[in-house]
């Protein structure tokens, strides 16, 4: 089931990858077709998120249009429970070390 265009490959593979993590399995089509923008018309090419399994598509836009908000400006730093480091809201692995946030440390 066709989910929704994605407005460049980059957004569009990150949010295949953001669902991947919830557990929705979906494929990015059109991956390719940019370059035949011209010869075939530009509404066709944009790349296009598609759900095996379309009982996701309730959960799989709320997460997206989360994404596409991004954090609320007053979110809390975190802490790395590795290096100490203190990471902006946004950031699901610790720059410094490399380790990944513990979602339930939040």
């Amino acid at each position: 089931m066709k989910l929704m265009r994605a407005p460049n490959v980059v957004i569009g593979q990150h949010w295949v990858n953001l669902l991947a993590a919830a557990g929705i399995a979906c494929e990015l089509h059109n991956r390719y077709l940019s370059g035949a923008i011209g010869e075939i018309p530009a509404d066709q090419c944009a790349p296009e998120l598609w759900l095996v399994d379309e009982r996701d598509e309730a959960l799989a836009r709320r997460l997206i249009d989360a994404a596409r908000s991004g954090p609320a400006t007053d979110a809390p730093k975190w802490r790395c429970a590795q290096c100490g480091e203190m990471l902006e809201a946004q950031f699901t692995v610790c720059w410094n070390c490399g380790t990944a946030r513990d979602p339930l440390s939040d």
